[in-house]
């Protein structure tokens, strides 16, 4: 879920920087190419707020105890969003004030408009560059949690691989015990029987065996539980 709105983000960069372009191209065109510009951008930004809705979707659906850092960011991008939208109704109006000045032939302050856009494509690039370290630092914190994920899963696996082989010497060492255990009454019962010391005495051994199973059965059952613990 991460993986999609991380997408969205990129797209989102990408876009804002090319809105931020070409609100800066605005004012330097005429006739018809700005109207087309300022079309372009209108449609640009309508992606911008359609990608921002599609990464607050996403920040729903992400996990209460993550959602914290995904919404600080949503909050940076709607800032960074109206102040786009900002630049643009100004550069709308120089450039209404521009068609304005060219149907009445008024050219009168053009230095000072000028010095004024200028100071207006500094900030845009600036901001422009802090965008691109902010996604540059994003992304080298995403693949340092990807490390980290591999990591932490590489130790699971080791750890259940372990306990897989405690496990099969815990039965290896079962079935010896219960052979053993076998082969001890077998021999009991012979015994019994050639001593003519009669049943009564075969019981109470294997009794006794029966006991000792028991133990040893539990001593191994705690030393698993001990050591799957441990891990």
């Amino acid at each position: 879920m991460s993986s999609d709105f991380e997408g969205y983000e990129q797209d989102f960069a990408v876009l804002t920087a090319e809105i931020t372009g070409r609100i800066g191209k605005v004012p330097k065109l005429l006739g018809d190419e700005k109207k087309q510009m300022v079309a372009n951008v209108e449609k640009q930004l309508e992606e911008a707020r359609e990608l921002l809705e599609q990464m607050e979707l996403e920040v729903r659906e992400i996990p209460p105890q993550s959602r914290g850092m995904y919404s600080s960011r949503m909050r940076s991008y709607k800032q960074e969003m109206g102040k786009l939208e900002a630049d643009f109704k100004r550069s709308r109006i120089a450039y209404s004030d521009e068609v304005r000045n060219e149907l009445l032939g008024d050219d009168g302050n053009s230095s000072e408009n000028q010095r004024a856009h200028l100071l207006d494509n500094t900030e845009r690039l600036e901001r422009s560059s802090r965008r691109l370290e902010a996604g540059y630092q994003i992304a080298v914190e995403t693949e340092q949690i990807g490390q980290e994920m591999l990591e932490n899963l590489s130790q699971d696996r080791e750890k259940i691989q372990r306990s897989r082989e405690r496990l099969r010497e815990t039965d290896a060492n079962l079935g010896k015990s219960s052979r053993i255990l076998t082969g001890m009454l077998r021999r009991l019962g012979r015994a019994g029987r050639r001593s003519g010391r009669g049943e009564d005495w075969i019981i109470q051994n294997r009794i006794l065996i029966v006991i000792l199973a028991i133990i040893i059965f539990f001593t191994i059952l705690m030393a698993i539980y001990f050591s799957v613990k441990r891990n």
